[in-house]
């Protein structure tokens, strides 16, 4: 190991914490990269290392690092207080606002992360209906929650067959009573998903899906696919679920947006904290009553030490209310010339791999057509070496993106930063 302060502080960071940190998102190779300082669209490491950030923490970061009208909102309100033991007015207008920005928004409850916001949502749904299983596509990540995790990690030697996957734990130890109530249906395909889920139509309290999945290869969702999912919902009493914690950035109303599909609940996280710890949940007035408990008892209990805890909620309202539509509508475009511009780097290239994403996101896969699925855009031990080896490549070339290859963009980037991006990745994918 290279004798560096990141070095350093990585032997630090092993004898008190396992693998040396607290998400495993960060590991590299030999060591993490540690941050010293964010400005904008650009990331410096403690080695004074300055590099355009595509990863935006994951893309939590809509205005890129240390946003001024964030800064503005937390500075005032922490010289009021961090979390009191009551609600606060911070908490009502943000609640308005959000409300007021997708029609299937009539109500909402705030938590602290996506994963806790899909943890709700899925115990409302199964409050509401009375039933106890869920439904959920193959490979898509919906957060750190057993039931959610099932087949986010399916390979190859345990997936099964198409028209019946299995549930497969990722893991150790997890109930096999969990796995066997949660149903997988393969990603855009109508006929088999509308099957699997007819076996348990009866039990099903929700169909839970990502719009545009990450883990899937970052490919939106057909609109026949999603229309069949709400009319089988509707049809057979159960919930339809968008989780938005990603995509809710794709336009002003978010991913639903494109689809004229209402869910009947959204779980929303990342961008919505303006950098900040958070998660939402929201829908039909109906269905999220479970959560109300004035009338003495509610069905889910739900509360939160910092849920809408008023940094957050200032923080959030001053992020979203500068992403307006106008912002969306540029990002996109930003977006759309980075897709282009990806596009012609690999063909000048000549190697085969491809791009996928819409809106403000991208992602390069190592493969001549772009994924349908997770069966598809599973990355096998060869395709991971070549990743890792770019990435490697575009991090010494100032470009830090996500460790799948994806980017996601902040209002902080200009067009010369996506010429810079085709650049290093011209380069990466030559050396």
């Amino acid at each position: 190991m290279v004798n560096t302060n990141s070095a350093a502080l990585y032997e630090r960071a092993l004898k008190v914490m396992p693998g040396g940190c607290s998400r495993n998102a960060v590991i590299k190779k030999p060591h993490p990269l540690y941050a010293a300082h964010g400005e904008g669209c650009y990331l410096t490491d403690i080695e004074g290392n300055r590099r355009i950030d595509f990863s935006n923490n994951m893309g939590s970061l809509i205005h890129g690092h240390a946003c001024s009208a964030v800064i503005q909102a937390v500075e005032a309100q922490m010289r009021r207080g961090t979390a009191y033991m009551m609600a606060t007015e911070a908490e009502v207008e943000y609640a308005e606002f959000l409300c007021g920005r997708a029609p299937s928004f009539e109500k909402v409850r705030f938590l602290n992360s996506g994963t806790e916001a899909v943890m709700c949502a899925i115990k409302v749904a199964r409050a509401f209906t009375g039933r106890p299983m869920i439904a959920k596509v193959e490979g898509a990540y919906h957060g750190l929650y057993d039931y959610v995790e099932v087949s986010e990690s399916a390979q190859p030697a345990n997936w099964g067959n198409l028209d019946e996957p299995n549930s497969v734990p990722v893991a150790q130890g997890t109930p096999a009573s969990a796995l066997a109530e949660v149903v997988v249906i393969p990603f855009n395909d109508v006929n088999r998903a509308i099957a699997l889920l007819e076996k348990h139509a009866s039990q099903l309290a929700c169909v839970l899906i990502d719009l545009m999945p990450h883990r899937v290869g970052l490919m939106p969702a057909d609109p026949g696919f999603v229309r069949a999912l709400r009319e089988w919902t509707r049809k057979h009493g159960a919930l339809l679920i968008f989780d938005e914690v990603i995509t809710f950035r794709t336009t002003y109303t978010g991913a639903q947006g494109n689809y004229g599909v209402q869910p009947d609940l959204t779980a929303l996280g990342k961008i919505i904290g303006g950098g900040f710890p958070v998660g939402a949940v929201a829908g039909r007035s109906e269905v999220m009553s479970v959560l109300d408990p004035s009338s003495g008892k509610a069905l889910v209990p739900h509360s939160g030490t910092f849920n809408a805890n008023p940094v957050t909620m200032v923080a959030g309202r001053a992020a979203m209310t500068a992403f307006d539509e106008a912002a969306v509508t540029r990002l996109n475009r930003l977006g759309e010339l980075a897709r282009e511009q990806l596009r012609e780097v690999i063909q000048q290239a000549g190697v085969p791999a491809c791009v996928t994403g819409i809106g403000s996101v991208f992602r390069i896969h190592f493969k001549p057509v772009p994924p349908r699925n997770h069966r598809e855009a599973f990355v096998a031990p060869a395709e991971r070496a070549r990743q890792q080896a770019f990435l490697s490549y575009l991090l010494q070339n100032q470009v830090l993106l996500i460790e799948t290859c994806s980017g996601m963009l902040s209002t902080a980037m200009t067009e010369r930063e996506i010429e810079i991006l085709g650049t290093a990745v011209l380069g990466g994918l030559r050396s």
